[in-house]
């Protein structure tokens, strides 16, 4: 995948765990730690909204683009 989740990342920054951010966000844990590993498909606009809310950060700081090895091959 080339998009990575560094929400772990922002979470030390911010120091706060996964149960308190679970709180805020109103998101359960199961998913927010499905987020936290960068196993998440797919993330709701609202759920990064509140994420970047409570964590007072912008989106490009949880998420980016990383090229895949295969891609590079295409090229």
């Amino acid at each position: 995948m080339s998009i990575v989740i560094n929400l772990d990342v922002m979470m030390a920054k911010r120091k706060i765990g996964l149960t308190e951010l679970s709180k805020e966000v109103d998101i359960t844990m199961a998913n927010l730690s499905i987020l936290k590993n960068n196993k998440a498909k797919a993330v709701r606009f609202s759920t990064l909204n509140e994420i970047c809310r409570v964590l007072n950060c912008q989106p490009g700081d949880i998420l980016e683009y990383v090229e895949d090895e295969e891609g590079k091959n295409e090229l």
